[in-house]
């Protein structure tokens, strides 16, 4: 599948046809990642690549590097529903997407904020949350349950972490299959789940979108040798867009998981820990082409940046 970058289509800005040329926009609820890895970082860079017009919502902020996160700092609910509801009075919002938030309280206002919108579809993500406290963890996992999944269409999530979360009393001998956990979700309300990292022989996973009667997608992918860190945020934030902008679900679920293995594949480690996915992949200039544009640039022989000198 090739990406280009989205440029303007239709008619410039002030005539009849410009909402024509305005890109879908998604609504988007999550941390602030100051390493870029994941979190609204994510959601914006991935938003835009697909095509899409990202409105990121602080809901709080990590303290973290590309290898663990060491804290979150909640931002007070009201301050996120304020955000928000600015955005909502003034754009067209075609998908909310909601990623960790922090706190059921901001859960809650969320909640509400989707209930008035309850024609927007919202995809949900769960991450891995086994790095906080128990008692919060298991707070903000019941909030979710009752107060999120109700208002979901699509879930997604990790197959480890969705089975923890939606199935801690499973006691067959056989791992919990798609449908299984859909229908767990489904019972809290939720119509679609995609399940991901179905680990299969050889190296390979599954990733399966499913509704509790029928398993609708499946996309089988190589196991990258190798540690990401916000490929779920990547992954949900492009199926948000897609869908924004108009894909039917079975058709933006298939698009965003080959983006998502496009940028696995160019993926980076930024510092020492973790590799990062590379949204921007199909930005990146190609390797034949590379030194001819090269040579098309002015010599900066002799150039220095100056001191970051302070101006006080």
């Amino acid at each position: 599948m090739t990406y280009s970058p989205a440029t303007p289509t239709g008619t410039p800005p002030g005539t009849d046809d410009e909402e024509s040329s305005v890109p879908a926009s998604v609504l988007a609820f999550n941390a602030s990642d100051p390493s870029g890895a994941g979190g609204l970082a994510a959601d914006i860079a991935a938003v835009a690549s697909v095509g899409g017009h990202a409105l990121p919502v602080v809901t709080g902020a990590y303290a973290r590097d590309t290898a663990e996160i060491f804290d979150h700092f909640p931002l007070d609910d009201e301050a996120v529903a304020e955000q928000a509801r600015a955005v909502l009075e003034d754009l067209a919002v075609q998908v909310i997407k909601v990623g960790f938030v922090g706190s059921p309280e901001t859960l809650g206002t969320i909640a509400e904020i989707a209930s008035d919108y309850a024609d927007v579809p919202l995809v949900a993500y769960m991450p891995d949350l086994s790095w906080w406290g128990e008692d919060q963890l298991d707070q903000y996992l019941d909030a979710f349950r009752e107060l999120m999944l109700p208002q979901t269409t699509v879930l997604v999530g990790n197959h480890s972490t969705l089975w923890r979360w939606l199935l801690p009393d499973w006691t067959h001998d056989r791992s919990p299959t798609a449908r299984d956990i859909a229908r767990a979700a489904g019972e809290q309300g939720v119509p679609y789940t995609l399940v991901t990292g179905i680990p299969l022989p050889e190296q390979f996973v599954e990733n399966v979108l499913a509704s509790p009667q029928a398993v609708l997608v499946t996309a089988k992918f190589e196991l990258f040798d190798a540690t990401f860190t916000g490929a779920g945020d990547t992954l949900s934030a492009a199926l948000a867009a897609l869908l924004a902008a108009g894909s039917d679900l079975g058709e933006a679920t298939a698009e965003a998981l080959a983006y998502l293995d496009r940028c696995l594949d160019a993926g980076f480690r930024p510092g020492m820990g973790h590799i990062v996915p590379d949204r921007m992949f199909w930005a990146q200039p190609d390797a034949e082409g590379g030194e001819e544009e090269a040579d098309d640039l002015p010599a900066t022989d002799g150039f220095v940046m100056p001191p970051h000198d302070t101006k006080h």
